[in-house]
Parts: structure tokens; sequence; C-alpha cells
């Protein structure tokens, strides 16, 4: 449940009641606005007895979150919440785009595809040193190489690192080298692995599963905040349908839902929702319209090449112009780019 207090209670009304709150084995998560506190409360499996809270000085009421899903619910935590990493903050008014290649290959491809997203304006760099494939035969990623290649490319660009983490024992080794801590669709419900990346108290972008609902991301992103970690960023990257013209259908209408139902920023995948580079712009254009508060894209110099999805990388002159027609995109819906 929550708890509203009266405007203008004071602290000391407050703390009485997280006081009372965490003696009854709960905890207590405050969100502080211009007019109210709200004091979240995250109840230990035994039904809770509103009364007595309710009762309380300097409560106004009490609300239940009949939603399974508690500290990701706009209910719990009404504003939105902004991720920061390294001064790039993911959920403000400013749209941020992430963007590289899909495996880290060498050190020079890495690197001619850093500067040049930097230079087309993307504030992330993404790229994949574990991956996770289809076939056990495919391009499976350097590892630590391929880590160590990218905190080099954040040395010499100062874009932030996001990358994938594949299993629980491996959250040590990719914090060491990454800002951002990507836990892939088919990780979405490993919930070793979910625990993990919220013990690492580092901030999450979590992809939603190819076959999940909604609330089934919703419900992983859970895990993550359960561990106090608040810095987790929802991805829509497209689901499974029946179609076979695209890689994955994208759920277009996840983006404001998701937006409705928690506070949570949300970013859109448009390189593994439609797996073809010509889908790339205007599906990038359709998430920033339905209020997306970022985008993940696959930029490779020489896609044709590729160890790992060349069919929906960008080359860097692509995404350079993709960025220049999203500009005034993100100006309509009130955004900066």
């Amino acid at each position: 449940m929550i708890v509203v207090m009266k405007q203008g209670a004071t602290k000391s009304q407050i703390a009485n009641v997280t006081a009372r709150i965490e003696q009854w084995g709960c905890r207590v998560h405050l969100s502080e606005g211009e007019e109210r506190t709200i004091i979240g409360v995250i109840g230990n499996g035994r039904p809770l007895d509103r009364g007595p809270i309710e009762r309380m000085t300097g409560v106004e009421r009490t609300v239940p979150i009949l939603r399974p899903f508690k500290l990701a619910s706009r209910e719990f935590h009404p504003r939105d919440t902004v991720v920061s990493v390294n001064g790039v903050k993911v959920g403000d008014q400013q749209m941020v785009v992430m963007a590289g290649p899909c495996a880290v290959e060498s050190r020079d491809q890495l690197l001619e595809t850093a500067r040049a997203i930097e230079d087309a304006g993307a504030q992330v760099l993404r790229g994949g040193a574990f991956k996770p494939r289809t076939s056990p035969y495919s391009f499976q990623g350097l590892g630590e190489k391929g880590l160590r290649l990218l905190a080099e490319a954040r040395e010499e660009t100062g874009l932030p690192v996001v990358t994938e983490v594949m299993e629980p024992q491996l959250v040590p080794l990719v914090t060491t080298y990454a800002d951002i801590l990507q836990v892939g669709a088919r990780n979405m419900q490993n919930y070793a692995l979910l625990h993990a990346v919220g013990e690492a108290q580092r901030p999450v972008l979590l992809k939603r599963g190819m076959m999940s609902t909604v609330e089934e991301l919703l419900m992983a992103a859970e895990y993550i905040l359960s561990h106090g970690n608040d810095r987790v960023i929802l991805c829509e990257r497209g689901i499974r349908t029946f179609e076979q013209y695209t890689r994955n259908t994208l759920d277009i209408s996840a983006v404001p839902l998701l937006k409705q139902l928690s506070h949570l920023p949300v970013v859109v995948d448009p390189s593994h929702a439609t797996g073809k580079w010509e889908l790339v712009e205007p599906v990038s254009r359709a998430a920033v319209a339905a209020g997306a508060d970022g985008l993940i894209i696959e930029v490779h110099p020489h896609p044709e090449k590729a160890l790992s999805d060349g069919a929906q990388s960008l080359k860097p002159a692509r995404f350079a112009a993709l960025m220049r027609g999203l500009r005034p995109v993100a100006e309509a819906v009130g955004r900066t780019l």
C-alpha cells in the first residue's frame, strides 16, 4: 500500500509513520513531492491493517496497490524516474540515443563506430562482448577482451558504455568495465541474474522478452528494484508474432502503456524489432512520437562484414541522417535530441 501524508506534514510525523511501518517488518520507500510526501509500504507477505496508520497524526489516507508490481508501479512512485549515467539522463526531457555495433569484433571496428556515433550526437555507446546466439556455431563475442575495448572507446570518446551480462557470475566482471548492465530478451526471466544486477547497484537496461507480456516485463523489473536499485531502464525490442517479414513485431503501444503503468524510463530498440536496416529510421520516428525516452540502435562501419546482425545495422552515414531526421519529431512532442 501507499500512505499519503497531509500537505504540510512535518518530518517528525513522517518519521513516526515510517517507524510504525518498519515495526511491522515492512520496508519503506519515501517519495517527497512539492506538496505531499508519499510513503510506499512493501509488505512482508502478511495482510496489513491500514486502520492504525490512517489514525496517525499527519496521515491523509492510505491506498492499496492492487497491481502485482509494486515498486515499478506509478501508484507507488508518481513522479517519473530519471536514470543518470555519467551525466547522461535517461527519462529526462532530452531523448537519449544509444548506438554501436551488435558485437565488438575488433579495436578498429569499435573505435571507428564510437567516433562516428559521437559525431552524430549519440550519448551512449552500445556493444556486445558476450553474445547469446541462437546457434552455438555463431560468433559468441570476444568476452573480457571486448569489455576492455569498450572501456578504451569510452576513454577516447567520453561515451558511457552499455553491454549485456548473461549470467550472475559475470556481473562483477562486466560491472568493472560497463556503465549500464544490459539484461537481454532471452534473460528477462533469469531470476538469479535479475537478483545479481539488482545487488550490483548499477543502472540496468532491461529488455522485454520476445514472448513476454508487459506485466511480465514489469515483474522482472520488480526483482531488480527489490534490491533498492531504482536505476532501471525498460526496453521494448519487439515481440514474436506470426509476421515473417520482420524479425519481430514492435509493440509500439507498449511505450505509452509502460509510461502509464510505471515511473521507469522506456527506450525502444528498432534494430531488433525490425531486423532490417531500411526500417530502423521510420520505426525510430514512431517510437519518439509514441513517447519513448530513448533509442538503442545498431551501427556498424561495414554491415556486410558484420559477425552479428549485419542486416539490421546502419552505416555511420545513415545513422547521422537518422539523427537529423529525429530532431523535428522530438521537438513536435516536446522533447529535445
